[in-house]
C-alpha cells in the first residue's frame, strides 16, 4: 500500500478534503476550457464599408506555461487527496475487518510430521515497492505523474499546440469572398501567432515535460527494485523452511483433552482482549484527519475559505 498523510486530531476532515478536491477538478476543468477554442486566425470582411467578424480571433492565452502548471497542480492535489480519502476507508475496512491472532496459542495436535509449507511468504507484487517509499517520495510522484501527464497530453502530436504549428504555415495572407454574383470582396486575415513563438513554447514544455517524466519512470523502477528484492528474500526463506522442515520432523504428540481445554482459554481471553484493542483502533482511525504536504499547501488553503465551514 502507498504511504498516507493521514494524522491524528489535526488537518483536513474527509469531507473537506472531498469538497476540496470537487474544486480542484473543477477550477481545472475551467482552464482546459481555456485551450478548447484556441485558434490561429481571424476573419473578416468588408460589407458596405462595415467590417464583419467571420472567425473569431481566440489566441493562447497569456502565460500559457503558468495555466498549465496551475492545471497539473489542480489534479496532483485532487490525486493527493483522493489517495488519502481511500487510505483512510481502506484503514477503516481493514480495522473492521481484522480478526484476533491466535496463533501464539499452542493447540495440541496428535504426532505430524512439519509441513514446509507452513511458515512460507507469498511473493509480493508492488503494492509492497510503493509502501517502502517515504510519504516526500509519494507525493512526489504524484505531482510529477499530473505534470507529465497534462503538459505531454498539450505538446502531443494530436494536442492543441502540435495542431496550432501544423496549421500555421498553411493559412493563406488574403482570401476572396463573393457578395454578389461577379463581385468579391478580400477578407483580412490576421495571424496571431508566430511560428518560432509557438516552437519556444513546445521546447519549453517539452522539457518540463521531459524532466517530469523522468522522475515518474524513477520512482516506478525504484518500486520494480524493491519489489525484486523483497521476492528474492521471500524465495530465500521458502527455501530455508523447506531444509529446515527436513532437519526438525519429530515426534509432535501431546496430551490431546488438557491441552486442548487450556488453549481454547487462552484463545478466548486472546479474542476479548483484541476486540478492545480493535475497537479503540476503528475510532482512532475515525478521527484521523489528512495532513496536507507543503507542495499542496497553497492550492488547499485557497479552497479551504471557499468552504461553508472551513472550521471543521
Amino acid at each position: 500500500m502507498k504511504k498516507n498523510s493521514l494524522v491524528p486530531n489535526k488537518g483536513l476532515s474527509l469531507s473537506q478534503a472531498q469538497s476540496i478536491s470537487n474544486l480542484c477538478h473543477q477550477r481545472a476543468i475551467e482552464i482546459a476550457s481555456q485551450f478548447i477554442v484556441v485558434n490561429n486566425f481571424s476573419k473578416t470582411v468588408k460589407v458596405k464599408n462595415d467590417n464583419k467578424i467571420l472567425v473569431t480571433a481566440n489566441p493562447l492565452p497569456e502565460k500559457v506555461v503558468e495555466l498549465l502548471k496551475t492545471k497539473a497542480g489542480l489534479h496532483a492535489c485532487q490525486a493527493f487527496l483522493v489517495e488519502n480519502i481511500k487510505a483512510k476507508a481502506e484503514m477503516l475496512e481493514t480495522a473492521r475487518r481484522a480478526k484476533a491472532d491466535v496463533s501464539a496459542v499452542v493447540f495440541p495436535e496428535k504426532p505430524n510430521f512439519a509441513n514446509p509449507v507452513d511458515g512460507s511468504l507469498a511473493v509480493v507484487n508492488e503494492d509492497f515497492g510503493w509502501a517502502q517509499l517515504t510519504k516526500a517520495e509519494v507525493n512526489e510522484y504524484l505531482e510529477a505523474e499530473a505534470f507529465a501527464a497534462h503538459i505531454g497530453q498539450f505538446i502531443h502530436k494530436d494536442g492543441i499546440l502540435a495542431g496550432l504549428r501544423r496549421e500555421l504555415p498553411n493559412i493563406p495572407a488574403i482570401e476572396w469572398m463573393v457578395i454578389k454574383d461577379g463581385v468579391k470582396s478580400p477578407v483580412t486575415i490576421d495571424k496571431h501567432h508566430e511560428p518560432e513563438n509557438l516552437l519556444k513554447l513546445h521546447e519549453e514544455l517539452a522539457a518540463i515535460h521531459r524532466e517530469k517524466e523522468q522522475r515518474v519512470n524513477y520512482f516506478k523502477a525504484k518500486v520494480k527494485n524493491l519489489t525484486t528484492i523483497e521476492n528474492a528474500r521471500i524465495a530465500k526463506h521458502n527455501a530455508d523452511l523447506q531444509n529446515e522442515a527436513a532437519k526438525t520432523n519429530n515426534d509432535l504428540q501431546t496430551t490431546f483433552d488438557t491441552a486442548q481445554k487450556k488453549a481454547n482459554e487462552e484463545a478466548n481471553n486472546i479474542r476479548a482482549e483484541f476486540e478492545i484493542t480493535r475497537q479503540a483502533q476503528i475510532s482512532e482511525i475515525a478521527a484521523m484527519r489528512i495532513e496536507v504536504d507543503p507542495r499542496f499547501k497553497g492550492t488547499v488553503d485557497e479552497f479551504l475559505t471557499k468552504l461553508p465551514d472551513n472550521k471543521e
